[in-house]
């Protein structure tokens, strides 16, 4: 396997998830428990042809990033809420808990391993990837017994071509993400497998994304294949941001509850609560949707400026970011870069 380490922070045009760090940090678990934490370098990883992992799928991960700040700091932005998701995916794949305080470690390891890496330049930083997966070697089917937790560091610039500034997306009717009782809230990576044939549909139809709608009724929309999705509409009283309502189809995502907090601090009206595909089409066409954007660690916030499905086409407003969407994305990328003040104590220093 190809990989790409020790990228010069001077570097233009990384992309996202293209290059990585000098460094990893792991941690082995075993029926004895956690070992501590090692930085290691970075490299490619020996398994055998039968870890559990490569037969069974238990494997989870997060997606957290690291910011440069004018104090000379580098902060991390929410990461114990990373690391109480991190501990829901493993219990609903039936792998070990980890400790918050030993992801924490873990990830702050890596950062100040590799502070010399991290970006700084507006719009960029240091994505980080905590992993967990079975390496325990045998074929029996059952929850394995031997785990490897590994951070990853890539370097990273926006997750969207920065030449488009509103992305297409393409709504799946007949293919959802997720059903009820399934693993639809855990970040598990079959979630992803699962969703990358309808992802080729889309980038078939000239989309960047697919937005899912739910398994029962296939009406509502639920998320986009690895993002939150949310709405601005102009109703009488005002505009209002509503976004489909947690469940355990959809992804509790980090960047959603910290939109929904910036939301009420700006004065927006806010709802959560079943939107119908229907009511996304009819509002972009009588203006009463304005504004429809996505948000996730990797995209923070992107506009989405038009839709298609099997049968039609519309575009949200005129097809270009709303003043909403952009101003909830300076907003949230103020705090996280530390040209803002952190009101809410979202940003975390490195030691």
């Amino acid at each position: 396997m190809s990989t790409t380490a020790n990228p010069s922070p001077a570097v233009s045009g990384f992309g996202f998830g293209r290059v990585f760090t000098d460094h990893l940090t792991t941690m082995s678990w075993t029926r004895g428990g956690w070992e501590r934490p090692q930085v290691r370098p970075f490299g490619n990883l020996s398994l055998s042809p039968a870890a559990m992992v490569l037969h069974y799928g238990q494997a989870i991960f997060e997606g957290l990033k690291a910011y440069p700040h004018p104090d000379g700091e580098i902060r991390l932005f929410r990461p114990e809420l990373n690391a109480r998701r991190f501990q829901l995916s493993a219990e609903r794949m039936a792998m070990p808990r980890l400790p918050v305080d030993a992801f924490l470690e873990s990830v702050s390891l890596l950062v100040s391993a590799d502070r010399a890496q991290v970006p700084d330049r507006p719009g960029h930083s240091l994505y980080l990837r905590p992993l967990m997966i079975a390496t325990e070697a045998t074929l029996g089917t059952r929850p394995a017994e031997e785990y490897l937790f590994l951070v990853l560091g890539s370097p990273s610039g926006p997750y969207f071509d920065a030449a488009s500034p509103a992305i297409t997306v393409w709504v799946s009717q007949d293919l959802p993400r997720a059903h009820p009782g399934g693993t639809g809230n855990a970040k598990c990576a079959g979630n992803y497998a699962a969703g990358m044939a309808v992802q080729r549909t889309a980038a078939d139809h000239g989309a960047d994304q697919v937005v899912f709608l739910d398994a029962r009724e296939h009406r509502y929309l639920e998320e986009l294949g690895g993002m939150n999705l949310f709405l601005v509409r102009e109703d009488p009283h005002g505009p209002t941001l509503v976004t489909p309502p947690l469940s355990d189809t959809i992804l509790h995502g980090i960047t959603r509850s910290s939109l929904l907090t910036l939301a009420a601090d700006l004065g927006l009206r806010v709802e959560e609560r079943p939107i119908a595909l229907t009511e996304w089409r009819d509002g972009s066409r009588d203006g009463s949707v304005a504004e429809s954007f996505a948000c996730g660690t990797a995209a923070v916030v992107t506009p989405i400026g038009r839709v298609r499905t099997a049968e039609e086409e519309f575009v949200i407003g005129d097809g270009t970011p709303g003043q909403w969407s952009t101003r909830l994305r300076t907003e949230l990328l103020a705090i996280q870069e530390g040209t803002a003040p952190d009101r809410h104590g979202w940003m975390r220093a490195v030691s």
